[in-house]
């Protein structure tokens, strides 16, 4: 059933959702700074690089509200407080909330829309709750290495990348200090993480 876009529900989960991605663009960069207060430097990286991809995606669903350009919209909703002390805290509410908004509310809003006759809508909102399982995956694997004490190293042989400069160790664990540009454990993140990494 078509409605107006003006009247329509759609409307008011676009304004929603570019607030919750906005607030997590900001939660992200506040857990990045405290990922650099405990020297996790890679980690702080990670929460840059996810917040500037909910910044993406506030644009994206900003963009699909440009008709109503001049009005205000009002809406009701409810946003997490993330505050937590401990790193793999603060990783376990990032997967929380990428997890609701991937399993329920990003859903429940393309189903709306696909409804109210909004299809470039209800397709930007399935395909970012896609984009945020990716992100719901990565900080659950994060917050398990650093709950099981694993994040440097463990029992078996694995690949670690030096963000600074590139360097690749491989062994049991990561150097205490990178041996090319002598930056801290710290900026050692484990390959599987790494972008771009090419053929290996």
């Amino acid at each position: 059933m078509a409605v107006k876009f003006s009247e329509s529900k759609t409307k008011e989960n676009l304004m929603r959702a570019f607030a919750g991605e906005s607030q997590a663009r900001n939660r992200y960069t506040i857990a990045a700074e405290k990922a650099r207060e405990a020297q996790f430097y890679a980690i702080s990286d990670i929460f840059i690089y996810t917040a500037e991809q909910e910044r993406a995606h506030a644009e994206r669903f900003y963009d699909l509200l440009k008709e109503l350009v001049g009005e205000t919209i009002h809406i009701d909703g409810s946003y997490p407080v993330d505050q937590q002390e401990s790193l793999a805290e603060l990783l376990r509410a990032a997967e929380h909330n990428e997890h609701e908004e991937y399993e329920d509310v990003y859903q429940a809003f393309g189903d709306t829309a696909k409804q109210e006759g909004f299809l470039e809508v209800a397709s930007a909102f399935y395909q970012i709750a896609e984009i945020e399982h990716v992100h719901e995956k990565r900080f659950a694997a994060l917050a398990k290495m650093l709950e099981d004490g694993t994040y440097y190293g463990g029992e078996n042989t694995q690949k670690w990348i030096c963000t600074n400069c590139g360097y690749i160790h491989e062994g049991v664990k990561a150097p205490a200090v990178c041996p090319v540009c002598r930056h801290a454990q710290g900026y050692f993140l484990p390959y599987e993480f790494a972008c771009y990494k090419g053929e290996e």
